[in-house]
């Protein structure tokens, strides 16, 4: 069985795997291939439970997250024919591409999401109109489902498991920093595009009120967002830990895992602290909280309705109000809700 789920973002992965252990659960027989791009290799190595493979994606025109290369796909459609596929489905999203690609495997069924733009009446029965306006991780479970998996009653729960040599890194981290379980709650400043980062003045001005309160400070990121992490330390009047680049991500989810607290934007990371099980405070401001906040009192969402989020846009073309007018005070009152 092929999953088509050609997608680079952390969250977008992890909102997958409920669905991908429900499939497994269901049909552990099955050999499951998962079709997506070859820097996900990290991520999917958590998911070996329930991914037995990962077969590199090299692009294609329409599948926005990377320019495709044409020289390789004759090599990566050969090596898809040459796994015979029973099953390819589509779990990309509502994009046609996606369903072109998942057309192309050779599979002897296919199924998953229809794109609106997208019908083959031979296929009719085994796709799924996409599911709108569910949360990200009910939409995956919608497809596997309507493709004969019975869901359990927890199924829509985030999961995320360690690998050997996660446990040392973290201790390693915890008692060079000094963190304590339970007493430091993490900053996380960076997502993927402009318009879903809060200004790093206001994670400063959360970090110092958090250290006020009694609780140490950690920064978290990866290595491309140092300036932003630079950012929020530079503009905090105490003192942080700032392990953005030095972790890798089973050390984050444990450096995540033993923390009080995540206050971050929508991103990645706020899904990895709902899988290991620590609250979160998530700023949303362009992204869609309908779509991406997860339920439960231990997840709080902070937004302010302007009129124009949520919107598609990668950097605002205006005067970035969402942000501008979510004050820290407002962040900090959700921090307060969940630490006292």
């Amino acid at each position: 069985m092929a999953l088509v789920r050609p997608r680079v973002g952390l969250g977008d992965l992890l909102c997958s795997w409920p669905a991908w252990r429900a499939l497994r659960a269901f049909r552990p027989d099955l050999r499951v291939t998962v079709i997506t791009w070859p820097e996900t290799a990290p991520l999917l190595a958590h998911m070996r439970r329930e991914v037995d493979e990962l077969l590199p994606f090299p692009g294609f025109p329409g599948i926005p997250e990377r320019p495709p290369d044409p020289l390789a796909w004759p090599r990566f459609l050969r090596l898809a024919r040459e796994r015979r596929f029973d099953l390819a489905i589509q779990t990309y999203g509502d994009n046609p591409a996606a369903n072109e690609v998942t057309a192309r495997l050779g599979a002897t069924a296919r199924g998953g999401f229809r794109a609106e733009g997208w019908w083959r009446d031979e296929d009719a029965p085994t796709y799924l109109a996409y599911p709108r306006e569910e949360h990200e991780v009910w939409r995956h479970l919608r497809c596997v489902e309507h493709l004969g998996v019975r869901l359990r009653p927890d199924a829509d729960r985030m999961v995320f498991t360690t690998l050997p040599g996660d446990d040392e890194e973290f201790r390693r981290l915890a008692l060079e920093h000094g963190l304590r379980p339970g007493r430091y709650v993490v900053l996380h400043p960076g997502a993927s595009c402009a318009s879903r980062r809060w200004p790093t003045d206001r994670f400063a001005q959360v970090g110092d009120a958090l250290v006020e309160r009694g609780y140490a400070v950690v920064i978290g990121g990866v290595a491309g967002e140092r300036d932003l992490a630079d950012a929020v330390r530079g503009a905090m009047r105490r003192p942080a830990h700032d392990l953005t680049g030095r972790t890798s991500l089973g050390g984050y989810a444990l450096v995540l895992r033993h923390a009080a607290l995540l206050v971050g934007n929508d991103t990645g990371p706020a899904h990895l602290a709902a899988a290991v099980g620590t609250p979160t405070v998530v700023v949303f401001l362009s992204g869609d909280p309908v779509r991406w906040a997860h339920p439960g009192p231990r997840h709080r969402v902070c937004r302010v309705a302007v009129g124009c989020n949520p919107c598609p846009h990668l950097t605002c073309p205006i005067d970035f109000r969402c942000a501008l007018r979510l004050p820290a005070d407002a962040v900090l009152s959700e921090v307060d809700r969940l630490l006292w």
